[in-house]
């Protein structure tokens, strides 16, 4: 449990506050007495800070730059080594002041998007796009690779970054750092992506970095030795063709890659493993046990993110599993006694029972248990059970994970265009628009037909303006849900049958001529989930759309595209627009 030392300072946390936080933490069982007194002991040690003499040394005005970090590095040689990295920005902010405040900015940019890094992670970045290296940073230390830096720095911040962590986000099912055991193995990933320049990155070798990327985690690549084996892996991204295949091949020889169920025994959710069975479980599209949300993007604070156990640990603490048997205990924090909740089913589920919360949950939500490779035999849910159910899990866990990743390259899927990935995080826009559904209305649960007239009028407002693309399978909030819901509804429920619709409603619309000669459509897929892209091309007429208003009857519509939306123009705006439009 983190403690601000400011506030230790100024009285606002005293040590009786975390006793009590981590009593609560210990659904409130007491501290024992030595606990106690080293959280006590700790405090005082801190608050006796105050009362050090620290002697100052001052630096001259007319002193360099240079020779300030001299007298930097000297001050802080006795005190906490510093890392090379924290040297070597030192070094780069002398002959280029601005750049710690733009890497700060940048840093704050991928928080908002999850991804939680730190200055020192960056310098690493900037050696290995550089020097293709992961050690020696003292070659970032001369102030003739000031061009060069800047120059790597703006491909960086404004396209490599941003395109690297979006597609882990889309292909890894990363949604935020603290998934992730070792930052550092994002590096030769960005570093591949920044050698090819603006030839992005095929399917093939997303797949192939996605893949060493889980195994780079599980098997730990980089807990140890980190500059010597970025040294070793950004190498080998710089020379190899197929580097990916050749990285996975190294992590083979040092550790073997197939997971087998022992390896769960024991293990909380600090280790790998846990983020691997949570990318795994996003990639079957799992649910929130108890309230069947999507355990991805959830929007709102009680919906985020929890792991929770599903044997309750109250119980099992009263039935032997409690902090006194070391073995007990860690098998009552094992990661397959853990379900992925948003945080409000979390609060709610509480102490109930395994065995009567788990039969509440296949009865609403029949697939639950299974996306989350829960056992689905009832008499392993009961407490005298639970070290079978554990049995059970691991083995079912270990082989569903396995063929998870050798199923990552195998599958030859249709590529998907990395600009329709950065299309959807961007969000709607003059030439983009996500529609849910063509058809179906999620919040009446049937076939909504004014739905399909919101279809038309957009495809006619980007025909009527610049052109555009119409992609339904995705949320207003950028959330891809695919197409099942009108595939279910469809006499043919696939995506033959959803093109064979959408056209023939635009035929009957806007003509034959219009829907063969304007429309392109394509299913590509986002995530494993299929989608629906309509290319609307600019048209050489203008196009009216019939609408049925409030009494019933079919009145003529003109849409035009405007900023994000597709409003009806007023009629006495139109003719001069098509006047300066299409003449």
């Amino acid at each position: 449990m983190w403690v601000n030392i400011t506030d230790i300072f100024q009285g606002k946390v005293r040590y009786r506050d975390v006793v009590e936080q981590l009593e609560q933490k210990m659904d409130g069982q007491r501290l024992d007495r030595e606990r106690e007194n080293k959280v006590d002991d700790n405090f005082r040690a801190i608050e006796k800070i105050k009362d050090r003499d620290f002697q100052e040394q001052i630096i001259p005005t007319k002193a360099s730059v240079k020779e300030a970090i001299d007298i930097f590095y000297v001050v802080n040689s006795a005190g906490v080594n510093l890392t090379d990295a924290e040297l070597a920005l030192a070094q780069i902010s002398g002959y280029w002041p601005e750049a710690r405040e733009l890497f700060k900015a940048k840093l704050r940019e991928l928080e908002e998007g999850g991804f939680v890094l730190k200055l020192d992670f960056l310098i690493y970045v900037l050696l290995g796009v550089l020097y293709n290296m992961g050690s020696k940073m003292e070659r970032l230390h001369s102030a003739e690779n000031l061009e060069s830096i800047k120059e790597a720095w703006h491909k960086l911040d404004t396209d490599i970054l941003d395109y690297v962590f979006n597609l882990m986000k889309s292909q890894a099912y990363i949604d935020h750092t603290k998934e992730v055991n070792s930052v550092y193995a994002f590096i030769p990933i960005i570093v591949y992506a920044f050698n090819k320049g603006k030839v992005r990155m095929s399917q093939l070798e997303i797949k192939k970095a996605v893949k060493w990327f889980y195994y780079s985690q599980i098997r730990q690549r980089y807990v140890s030795q980190l500059p010597q084996k970025l040294d070793k892996d950004i190498g080998i991204i710089a020379k190899e063709e197929n580097p990916f295949d050749k990285l996975l091949n190294i992590i083979a020889l040092e550790r073997k890659l197939e997971i087998e169920p022992e390896e769960f025994i024991g293990v909380d959710v600090r280790h790998a493993l846990w983020g691997l069975m949570k990318f795994y479980f996003k990639s079957r599209s799992a649910k929130c046990l108890s309230t069947g949300i999507s355990i991805r993007k959830n929007m709102g604070k009680k919906y985020e993110l929890e792991y929770d156990h599903i044997f309750p640990f109250s119980v099992l603490r009263d039935n032997g599993y409690g902090f006194n048997n070391r073995r007990k205990y860690s098998l009552a924090q094992e990661i397959t006694n853990r379900a992925v909740l948003t945080q409000v089913a979390n609060r709610t589920k509480s102490a109930t029972l395994a065995e009567g919360y788990l039969r509440g949950v296949k009865e609403k939500f029949p697939t639950a248990l299974h996306l989350q490779s829960i056992p689905e035999d009832e008499e392993l849910w009961k407490i005298e059970n639970y070290e079978l159910f554990l049995q059970h899990r691991r083995r079912l866990l270990a082989k569903q994970l396995n063929a998870f990743l050798a199923g990552i390259t195998d599958t030859v899927d249709e590529e998907v265009d990395m600009e329709l990935i950065e299309m959807i995080n961007q969000g709607e826009s003059p030439y983009v628009e996500f529609k849910t559904t063509m058809r179906y209305d999620l919040r009446e649960l049937k076939v909504n037909k004014k739905l399909e007239e919101v279809i038309l009028k957009t495809i006619a407002a980007f025909s009527n303006a610049q052109g555009g693309r119409l992609i339904m399978g995705v949320t207003d909030d950028m959330e891809v849900i695919g197409l099942e819901n009108d595939y279910n509804c469809l006499k043919d429920g696939t995506n033959d049958g959803f093109e064979l619709h959408l056209r023939n409603l635009v035929n009957n619309a806007y003509g034959v001529e219009f829907a063969s000669n304007n429309l392109s459509i394509s299913f590509p897929k986002v995530d494993d989930v299929e989608i629906c892209v309509v290319e609307i091309k600019q048209g050489l007429k203008p196009l009216y759309t019939k609408v049925t208003d409030k009494n019933g009857q079919k009145l003529d519509k003109f849409y035009v595209r405007s900023g994000n939306s597709s409003p009806e123009m007023p009629l006495t705006e139109i003719t001069s627009y098509i006047n300066s439009r299409f003449n």
